[in-house]
């Protein structure tokens, strides 16, 4: 123990000797350097250098391009890539489900049974039933000057004939508002654009079971109603839904917000289509907007 102890000290007073370093000119034997050292010195010198060296080969491979020379390190469109097609995959994925429920609720209607409820995506944990919507004094007494002059009004603009036994249906506007884009078969808009105010509902246009309640890529939310005689409406780009599939809704009820949601969108309005056996149908024809 005691040669153990004495060892100890032997080596650290080892590490603690001096030593003086000096460098002088060949020529004139001048001194241009004097340094006292010791082992202790030399090494916590060396260690902290090659400590810091470390640090900054890391700092640049991580914050820097460089990375990308290092063999089987992927570059930055590798990985903006990669994520790019999760993220398809994904939503391929979710597309996908939404398409067989709805396909099998549809199947279940024709059957005569019960559709499903499904949650749609998206935040299923909001509860609209709590949904306040704020106007001016000005614009509630518009409306309610409206709403009581137009309670019991007949449409008395001139209508075409129309198809089958729907003539004589009475269609309830899904939003009041300004027309933009009209239906138009040769340009495969089989639809109406209406552009209204903010945060407006979205109505049911007749007594109906709702027949799809989704999300797609194209047409953000997106809401369907299966009617009598063989007529369905569809209604899309919406900001939220306020009903899911399987619900019974009658004619004026809300069941949705007009948005701006989807790809083939410019602005908030809503996409209103009427379907009648498979035939799309123009809405100006039926509703006045």
């Amino acid at each position: 123990m005691e040669k153990i102890t004495k060892d100890k000290q032997w080596l650290l007073s080892k590490l603690k000797y001096k030593y003086r370093l000096s460098i002088y000119r060949d020529q004139t034997y001048e001194e241009v350097l004097n340094l006292i050292l010791s082992r202790m010195n030399v090494l916590a010198w060396g260690g902290l250098i090659v400590f810091v060296f470390l640090a900054l080969i890391i700092s640049i491979i991580v914050y820097t391009p460089v990375r990308e020379f290092i063999p089987g390190y992927p570059d930055e469109n590798t990985i903006l890539n990669s994520i790019s097609n999760k993220q398809r995959l994904d939503s391929l994925e979710l597309e996908l489900n939404r398409r067989d429920k709805y396909l099998n609720n549809l199947n279940r209607i024709i059957a005569g049974e019960e559709p499903e409820n499904y949650d749609n995506a998206g935040d299923t944990n909001q509860n609209y039933d709590d949904i306040t919507f704020t106007r001016s004094a000005e614009d509630s007494l518009l409306r309610a000057y409206i709403e009581e002059n137009e309670r019991f009004s007949i449409d008395e603009n001139p209508r075409p004939v129309h198809v089958g036994g729907i003539s004589q249906m009475h269609f309830f506007p899904p939003v009041k508002g300004l027309v933009t884009n009209s239906y138009s078969a040769g340009d495969s808009h089989y639809g109406t654009d209406v552009v209204a105010a903010a945060n407006e509902i979205v109505k049911a246009t007749l007594d109906g079971t709702i027949v799809m309640a989704t999300w797609t890529i194209e047409t953000g939310w997106v809401i369907q109603i299966q009617h009598d005689n063989n007529l369905i409406s569809t209604y899309k780009h919406n900001a939220e839904l306020l009903k899911k599939a399987g619900d019974y809704v009658k004619a004026g009820e809300a069941i949705a917000i007009i948005g701006n949601s989807g790809e083939f969108t410019t602005g908030p309005h809503l996409h209103f289509e009427l379907w009648y056996k498979g035939m799309a149908l123009n809405p100006e024809d039926y509703i006045s907007f």
